[in-house]
């Protein structure tokens, strides 16, 4: 418990820098993009004069300087307050509350389904490298892993929508259906099966070769020779010594690749109508609403690194010298 109190002291400390490198970085590269709200308004209605102009720019903020507009915006982040949605006409911090759940629970459904299944299917093909079972395992993971994620949910949304109507093809949940308790748990868990799915079969691919890999350099240690000699079982052998260690790189890549589903959630978010994080920066984008936008990158950076402390201390429980490193620092 010490080394994990540690552990998080020294993560956060060292987190405060780069947040505050994100927020000035994406400050300034939203300044120096060309448009801002005030256009993206006047093109939705059809323009506007140069007082209606003048006006929404000053009522938005925008009248002055570039420096000035920083040092509220992180005068704002200190008070804990995101800013204001010049689209939607609403706190930002509200907005995020209201759309992040949907991105969690899509992004964590993918994660455990791609890791269980991934890390299980590299077990199996990496229990006897070179055997058919590996080369079928690792061809087919290849051809999923090259599949882009729009073109695997539209097919998947196709099949078993459209043509088997398994399961619902947009949405998070049924529409005004006033379920609750245990029977909206499920309806929600009946629209996640294809978004969760679609963006799980990419990862699973991925962690499916990590594994694999991992485990192939493992069998040439010399303690699974000694293992061998010792005349254990080879599902002894597999399971409490060439997987565990084979797990280090896997964990590492989970830890690396929570932006990049953070990113493909995106895509599928789009493709099944999910309303989440992703669609909701791709409305900030087409509405030109630099707080908003802010605030969806600032959120998405503490996700990212909170993800890779869970892996850390994760990590850290599989190899015992890296906790003991951290606790003695």
């Amino acid at each position: 418990m010490k080394r994990a109190i540690l552990l998080l002291r020294r993560r956060a400390i060292s987190s405060l820098p780069v947040l505050l490198i994100v927020v000035i970085f994406t400050f300034f590269l939203l300044e120096f993009a060309s448009g801002d709200a005030v256009d993206a308004y006047l093109g939705s209605i059809g323009g506007g004069d140069a007082a209606l102009r003048q006006s929404l720019r000053e009522s938005y903020g925008l009248d002055r300087s570039m420096l000035a507009r920083l040092w509220l915006y992180l005068s704002s982040l200190a008070r804990l307050d995101l800013g204001w949605s010049v689209a939607f006409d609403r706190p930002v911090g509200a907005l995020i509350a209201e759309r992040l759940p949907n991105t969690l629970l899509l992004m964590g459904s993918a994660t455990a389904l791609s890791f269980g299944f991934g890390s299980a299917l590299g077990i199996l093909a990496g229990a006897r490298p070179g055997s058919v079972r590996d080369r079928l395992l690792s061809i087919g993971s290849l051809v999923v892993y090259a599949i882009p994620s729009f073109w695997l949910g539209l097919v998947l949304s196709i099949a078993f929508s459209v043509k088997l109507r398994w399961f619902p093809i947009a949405g998070i949940e049924t529409i005004a259906s006033g379920k609750t308790g245990l029977s909206r748990a499920l309806d929600i868990s009946d629209h996640l099966v294809l978004p969760a799915g679609a963006l799980a079969l990419i990862y699973l691919a991925l962690f499916l070769r990590v594994m694999r890999a991992g485990m192939g350099q493992v069998w040439k240690l010399d303690f699974v020779l000694f293992a061998r000699a010792k005349g254990l079982s080879r599902s002894r052998i597999v399971l409490r010594h060439v997987a565990r260690n084979a797990l280090l790189p896997l964990v590492t890549m989970l830890g690396l690749q929570s932006a990049a589903m953070l990113g493909g959630s995106v895509v599928i978010e789009s493709v099944f109508a999910v309303p989440g994080f992703g669609r909701l920066a791709q409305e900030a984008v087409n509405g030109r609403d630099a707080p908003l936008l802010m605030g969806i990158i600032l959120t998405s950076a503490v996700l990212v690194i909170a993800v890779n402390f869970l892996v850390d201390l994760v990590y850290a429980g599989l190899d015992p010298r890296i906790g003991a490193s951290e606790g003695g620092a």
